[in-house]
């Protein structure tokens, strides 16, 4: 079976979304949009009329790139406010354990274990055990009489979560798994090195930062940093009392992260009004390194705060980190071990996609460890294009559905 999956972020500055299959144990972009977001405000949506326009307006255009309708996806939600617990669980099992058994007993590990006022975004497994056989990755194909699990359980608060899910339902998707952005953003740089390693993940957002600690492939910290890439624009417009919109282009195409790395002889010119400014590359670096460093030395702040343990790496990610002579930057606070993320998947190539390209592994992965192939495109899906869009909406009937698909996965 061909397996084809959709992952969808929607974020403060644009939306996201990247359909992919997987051949022969490799992803490949079959499409993907970045599209002007409205309605979000650091990563949380506070309109969701206007949210869901925008929703429509990318679906529309990845629609139009695969020449069918996109209906079922995973979303890529924030993990401001995630609480993070161990969780245990254990069922019996008929002699062999298969992926229906990894299911039950992550689901039992479950029990008792979500808040009046939380919902479950996922379970990931630390380890699993077989009678008296521990530490094992993947037990399928084993025999034994009792499976165990040790796992982390990662809730969010139903508010954000449910105006996410039902702006997506509005848009006439169905969501059948939510991932963290800082997830995904692991899941896009994973290795086998950093699958043995304590380390961090930097995510430098529109508004917020997020930096994340993982432990050997799971996270187990998280923290938001009140600060982003679009005050950088702020910067560029307060220095040159020039509009935001031509300080966020010159931001991508003209300066550079580090001063010292910038053309002394290299200007541009910008309108404003009836007159024209020169700003020269060397003092329009000058604003943003000052405040890539700010954002940078807090996260780092931020790191020390959520973890004693020794930090092995650390990936940066986000769009500013698409900026000239970035790895500069970035070695000069947190040294040598500290890279900045590099998507390579062709058709991507920009750290914007981190989030939602690593998602889609994510859910690949686990829908592995269950011994299931998913494919989010089928021939039933292109039957159903014509439906009629559903115009209304029931938050109950939203979570049962999503939350329902996780336990049977």
């Amino acid at each position: 079976m061909s397996q084809i999956y959709t992952g969808i972020e929607l974020g403060t500055d644009s939306i996201k979304i990247v359909v992919l299959e997987k051949l022969r144990d490799k992803f490949h972009v079959l499409a993907s949009v970045h599209s002007p977001s409205d309605g979000v405000v650091k990563g949380q949506v506070v309109d969701i009329k206007k949210c869901v326009s925008s929703v429509r307006v990318a679906l529309k255009k990845i629609n139009d790139m695969l020449g069918i309708k996109v209906i079922k996806v995973i979303a890529v939600v924030p993990p401001a406010g995630c609480m993070l617990d161990i969780a245990v669980g254990s069922i019996e099992v008929d002699d062999v354990v298969d992926g229906s058994d990894i299911s039950s007993v992550l689901k039992d590990a479950l029990v008792g274990r979500i808040g009046e006022n939380e919902e479950l975004v996922t379970v990931v497994p630390i380890s699993f055990s077989v009678d008296e056989n521990e530490n094992i990755r993947d037990p399928k194909g084993m025999r034994g009489s009792v499976l165990g699990v040790k796992a982390v359980t990662a809730t969010l608060p139903k508010e954000p979560l449910y105006r996410i899910l039902e702006v997506l339902k509005l848009s006439g998707l169905e969501t059948i798994d939510v991932c963290f952005t800082s997830t995904g953003d692991y899941y896009a740089v994973r290795n086998s090195k950093l699958q043995r390693e304590v380390g961090a993940i930097i995510d430098i957002g529109e508004e917020v930062t997020n930096v994340s600690i993982f432990n050997k492939g799971i996270q187990i910290k998280n923290d938001v940093v009140p600060i982003g890439s679009h005050h950088v624009d702020r910067d560029i417009t307060y220095i040159f009392k020039i509009k935001e919109a031509d300080s966020r282009r010159l931001k991508e195409q003209f300066a550079v992260s580090m001063q010292a790395y910038a053309d002394s002889n290299d200007t541009v010119t910008v309108e404003v009004g009836n007159d024209k400014k020169e700003i020269s590359q060397v003092g329009i670096s000058k604003v943003v390194e000052a405040r890539a460093e700010e954002i940078l030395n807090l996260a780092k702040k931020e790191i020390k705060n959520l973890t004693n343990r020794e930090i092995r790496y650390i990936i940066v990610t986000g769009g500013l980190s698409e900026l000239a002579g970035f790895q500069y930057l970035v070695e000069s606070i947190f040294g040598i071990q500290a890279k900045v993320c590099n998507i390579s998947t062709m058709g991507l190539r920009h750290n914007r996609y981190s989030s939602v390209l690593g998602a889609v592994q994510y859910f690949d992965d686990k829908m592995s460890l269950r011994g299931k192939e998913v494919s989010m495109i089928s021939e039933s899906d292109v039957q159903s294009l014509m439906l009629p869009d559903d115009k209304t909406v029931n938050n109950d009937n939203i979570i049962s559905k999503v939350f329902g698909h996780f336990f049977d996965n």
